[in-house]
């Protein structure tokens, strides 16, 4: 195991000791290096011995002082300093598996890599977990794990997943608990699979490793209009929602009572599809399933609510479209005529996008590509234009049908502002044209 550094940055510990782009890492305080969960865990200490193999061959220990917590300064080729690691399961309900053609390749890309999990929160369903990466998550004490659990049936998840060892990968989660680790999980739910009882052996499941189980989150599967050759899946009928909505909660409030935690949580979707009213915002707690679509119109309320309250005069404004996905368009509609209402020189409307691109049956605002917003806009009259920041991608230049986000204002003849789509603040700000830097 070893990595090659391919810079360092001027003036830094490393820089100091001499070590020079093209050497390579071997070890850090006799342990070996080969990722950078590896290196990020063993370098916060103040005192350093580092094995080196020089760009000339040579094997060299190093010793260094620095700052606790102070980067070496050492650069590699890839963040993971390693290459990211593809999902090895073949799930019947994956959306990428659900994409069209001619996308831009880097979509196509599964990823299930823990790495990316305790970096940037990503879930990860345990089938391309080694036992030394057991171990060593064990070891590091890496917390919180974030798990796609989709069932905790060992069959039915192989199944589901067409992998068959994903049944057996379930035992690292009894691991993980008597270790001490936080686990947030999540349940992609599938009419006819994993729901009814086999949702109510999950619950029983999951809530048994309660309190290193924090949150579970549950999200109906999404389906796409490009679904050829795939398993026959379709969507939750209202009555299905609340059924799912009625177990989630009652186990809820059953954690609620035994541990002063809710644990589970439907998404909001689930109160769409059902048409029930979204829960006040002390239902989510602390939000701990933000991520994964759970109480993010619960927060955007409270927050637009609470600032709105705080004015006492609207500044100037103009008039301005909303535009976001069929599901959360009636819920920032009633925000915008609650704004009306106080303010009454408000100039603003919400349009609904359909998503010709992948389907009517997609409805979140993130999966809007720039083609459907400028044939559903380009006759619409406004001044200004505000989207939910989650419809850009990653690097936030372009929409996922890679539109930039200056080929829609010039077709639509208008600024674009983008506002982080759980924000109810700056969603208020940017009505009345104030914060309009604002970009999630």
């Amino acid at each position: 195991m070893a990595v090659e550094i391919t810079a360092v940055q001027e003036g830094s510990p490393a820089h100091r000791a001499r070590i020079g782009a093209g050497d390579t890492l071997l070890t850090i305080n006799k342990r070996e290096i080969g990722d950078v969960l590896d290196y990020r865990f063993y370098i916060p200490d103040s005192r350093l011995r580092l094995t080196l193999l020089t760009a000339k061959g040579r094997r060299r220990t190093v010793r260094l002082k620095k700052q606790p917590y102070e980067e070496l300064g050492l650069e590699f080729a890839t963040y993971l300093m390693d290459k990211q690691r593809s999902c090895r399961n073949n799930c019947m309900f994956c959306f990428i598996d659900q994409l069209p053609d001619g996308m831009r390749e880097s979509l196509y890309f599964k990823d299930d890599d823990d790495r990316l999990s305790f970096l940037f929160g990503n879930y990860i369903t345990l089938t391309n977990l080694t036992e030394r990466e057991v171990e060593r998550i064990i070891e590091m004490h890496i917390s919180p794990v974030n798990i796609s659990v989709h069932t905790t049936n060992p069959e039915l998840r192989c199944q589901m997943m067409n992998n068959r060892f994903a049944g057996q990968c379930l035992d690292y989660l009894q691991r993980f608990a008597e270790a001490g680790l936080a686990l947030n999980c999540q349940l992609v739910l599938v009419p006819g699979y994993n729901d009814g009882e086999e949702l109510a052996r999950s619950i029983r499941d999951l809530a048994a490793l309660t309190p290193a189980v924090r949150s579970v989150a549950a999200v109906p599967v999404g389906l796409t209009k490009h679904r050829e050759g795939l398993t026959p899946l379709r969507l939750f009928t209202k009555e299905e929602a609340r059924q799912v909505i009625h177990q989630l909660t009652a186990a809820g409030d059953e954690m609620l009572s035994q541990c002063g935690s809710r644990v589970f949580y439907p998404s909001d979707e689930w109160y769409i599809r059902a048409e029930l009213p979204i829960p006040e915002g002390d239902f989510y707690e602390d939000y701990p399933q933000l991520e994964n679509g759970v109480g993010m119109i619960a927060l955007q309320r409270e927050q637009f609510r609470e600032q709105l309250a705080a004015w006492e005069t609207a500044p100037v404004t103009t008039r301005a479209v909303v535009a976001t996905g069929m599901a959360a368009a009636p819920f920032l509609q009633a925000l915008v005529e609650e704004a009306k209402v106080h303010f009454p020189t408000l100039s603003a409307q919400v349009v609904p996008i359909r998503n010709d691109f992948f389907g009517e049956t997609i409805t979140v605002s993130g999966l809007i590509t720039g083609k459907d917003l400028i044939a559903q806009l380009k006759e619409v009259a406004m001044d200004r234009l505000l989207l939910p920041a989650n419809m850009l991608r990653q690097e936030g230049d372009c929409f996922l049908d890679d539109v930039t986000v200056e080929q829609v204002e010039e077709a639509l003849g208008v600024p674009i502002q983008f506002v982080n789509e759980t924000d109810g603040a700056a969603l208020l700000e940017a009505l009345f044209m104030k914060g309009e830097d604002s970009d999630g």
